[in-house]
């Protein structure tokens, strides 16, 4: 029985999709809740799964083209419709060839995930790559040098063969749809806002020390590592409350101001920066917030944040200091009015009570819509950021 595999059906905020790759090809064997493919869309990527045990007879869409909510691009056949079993006769017989041809094939080829995920990604045939572990195990660098002696470039899921006479070789690839989303958004934002940034820094050393302090118990407690984002996210909640139009947006001619703090955190990925929000983040505690970013983050990461969790957001905190930024302007997040960046927290000598003290400092840099917020708001808003931060009681106190 053949069965038709369609894409995913798309939330109404998504008009159409690309074929990212496929996982499985044309005469492959799948089991049911395999991934088959994947459908990448301006937010997410969405994975098409095997309706059950079967074999793959016929790919429709390729990959890279077009594809609307719930189409059809492929078909493939249930278990049942395989040949029939042989008799027991035929059966004995086939085993007995296989016994006798045992002993003349080469050992089974192993791979571990890391290599394996390559494979997928390179679409490397197994009879290709030529073993080096023990046991006859492919190994990562077993693959790295099959694309070096074949000259293979692959972005994308898809290959482009270089020269291997030319001593400067270019490649030419479709950019994903979901980095040309980034930038067309990231472009309509320059263009369309007052965009301004103010800077400050904060003394990370009160945090800290409560993290050395209590990192360890916490931990054993709530199941997840006390971090800095946390007390970041908490610290905007509050000033965004004492300034609701840092919380607020524009809407053509009105200013909509949100009576909720819906925090987003971007995150870096493979596939461009995503932004998945913490709903409610007004109504959470401490490890409830570190518990949404690390599940969050893990999902990012892995391809499996849904388009519920991206949508909304009143304000975003971005942290370029996991990666070693010192300093930077961030992009607002549109249709938001505000964005904080955290950066590398680095010692520095400053001066406190008209004494030279090396401590732990971190530029914050938040950027916002000159139309709606004025000098004063932004800049207060960030102080009372800043503030909260060094004395960590202030949030517990919600002052």
């Amino acid at each position: 029985m053949s069965i038709e595999i369609k894409s995913p059906t798309f939330p109404e905020s998504v008009a159409d999709g690309t074929v990212a790759n496929w996982l499985k090809k044309e005469g492959e064997s799948v089991n049911q809740d395999d991934v088959i493919a994947e459908i990448e869309t301006d937010k997410v990527v969405l994975e098409v799964l095997a309706q059950s045990d079967g074999v793959i007879t016929k790919i429709i869409k390729s990959e890279g083209e077009t594809v609307s909510s719930a189409e059809v691009i492929g078909e493939f056949s249930e278990s049942s419709d395989t040949p029939s079993t042989p008799s027991k006769d035929k059966d004995i017989e086939i085993k007995d060839e296989v016994k006798e041809s045992k002993a003349d094939k080469p050992a089974t080829k192993k791979i571990g995930p890391a290599a394996k995920k390559i494979m997928s990604e390179e679409n490397i045939d197994l009879n290709d790559v030529k073993p080096s572990g023990k046991g006859n195990r492919i190994t990562k660098a077993d693959l790295i040098n099959h694309l070096d002696s074949d000259n293979l470039v692959v972005e994308s899921s898809q290959s482009i063969n270089l020269s291997s006479n030319s001593d400067r070789p270019e490649k030419r690839v479709p950019m994903s749809r979901l980095r040309s989303t980034i930038a067309k958004r990231l472009v309509s934002v320059k263009q369309e806002t007052a965009m301004l940034t103010t800077f400050n820094e904060v003394d990370m050393l009160p945090i800290k020390d409560l993290r050395s302090k209590y990192g360890a118990e916490f931990e054993k407690e709530h199941e997840v590592k006390l971090g800095f984002m946390g007390f970041f996210v908490i610290a905007a909640v509050q000033a965004l409350k004492k300034f609701p139009v840092v919380n607020a947006s524009i809407d053509g001619n009105d200013v909509v101001y949100h009576g909720f703090q819906d925090i987003g955190v971007a995150v870096s990925t493979e596939r461009g920066l995503v932004v998945p929000i913490i709903k409610d983040a007004d109504t959470k505690s401490l490890p409830e917030i570190e518990k949404s970013i690390l599940s969050y983050s893990e999902k990012a990461r892995n391809g499996k944040l849904s388009i519920e969790e991206m949508q909304g957001g009143t304000f975003t905190i971005s942290n370029g200091g996991v990666f070693g930024s010192l300093l930077s302007t961030p992009i607002l997040n549109a249709p938001q009015t505000a964005i904080l960046g955290m950066h590398a927290i680095q010692d520095r000598p400053v001066a406190i009570d008209g004494q030279i003290s090396i401590r732990p400092m971190m530029y914050l840099a938040m950027s916002y819509d000159h139309r709606l917020l004025d000098g004063k708001e932004a800049v207060t808003f960030l102080v009372s950021i800043k503030e909260q931060l060094e004395s960590p009681e202030r949030l517990l106190l919600n002052l």
